[in-house]
């Protein structure tokens, strides 16, 4: 490191200042990311926002502004709700696990949609049968170890009813990487994460029954929508919740 001349300012960064409006938004939005205020949730009434800040109605009214702006909340009539489709979560970037952790889901949504759509077009009579009775062996209450294998071999079943050999054999390797991550399996396995993962199994457990009606049905759109909406549920619970 160099020597500085005695005298010789040192060029110190400048302090960002914040209004009570910036520390009001991000008070909210970690909320949204914790999951106390949920995709759809109506955000409380101002007046009570005030009461519970100890602020003044701008700062408030200041705050929400930029959440609508960020994409966080849309306002229906006089209301305010979080929104359905969240942005993307930001996270502190020197947790590297979650960096690796949101590629992953990354992957899994090109794959994984693409693949229940194609279930939904092509499964034979009984692929679709066991695709269902998988989605059924699902349990709320059962181990982490348990809700892994399930998971594993659902996702199996629905990519060998594709019919396509290449996107199978592709997404195979997929399965690999993710039951093979140490930084997936340290964020499930770490004890403070305990009530996050079991509303991932609970959430799963209907997301499953979803995916699997919908390729029951033969319908194809449906099941992509549950697709790509477990997946986005599932990545919003491991990167904004747990740690």
């Amino acid at each position: 490191m160099p020597l500085r001349a005695p005298g010789e300012r040192i060029p110190f960064a400048k302090v960002a200042r914040r209004t009570i409006s910036e520390e009001v938004r991000d008070a909210l939005l970690a909320s949204v990311r914790e999951g106390d205020l949920r995709p759809g949730a109506q955000l409380p009434p101002e007046r009570t926002l005030c009461e519970q800040f100890g602020v003044a109605r701008t700062s408030v009214r200041e705050a929400i502004q930029g959440l609508v702006s960020l994409g966080c909340l849309v306002k229906r009539g006089n209301r305010f709700y979080v929104a359905e489709r969240l942005p993307g979560v930001s996270f502190d970037a020197a947790d590297g696990r979650k960096l690796r952790v949101s590629e992953l889901f990354e992957v899994r949504q090109v794959t994984e949609v693409a693949i229940a759509r194609l279930a939904a077009l092509r499964a034979e009579p009984d692929q679709r049968a066991e695709i269902g009775e998988l989605a059924a062996g699902f349990d709320p209450s059962m181990s982490l170890e348990a809700f892994r294998r399930q998971d594993r071999r659902f996702h199996a079943a629905l990519a060998r009813a594709c019919g396509n050999t290449t996107l199978r054999e592709l997404y195979a390797k997929v399965l690999d990487a993710v039951f093979a991550s140490g930084d997936f399996a340290s964020l499930l396995a770490a004890e403070g994460n305990a009530e996050a993962v079991r509303q991932v199994i609970a959430e799963s457990c209907r997301s499953h029954r979803g995916i699997a009606e919908a390729v029951a049905a033969g319908a194809p759109d449906a099941a992509a929508h549950a697709a790509a909406e477990h997946l986005g549920e599932v990545e919003r619970q491991m990167t904004a919740r747990m740690f």
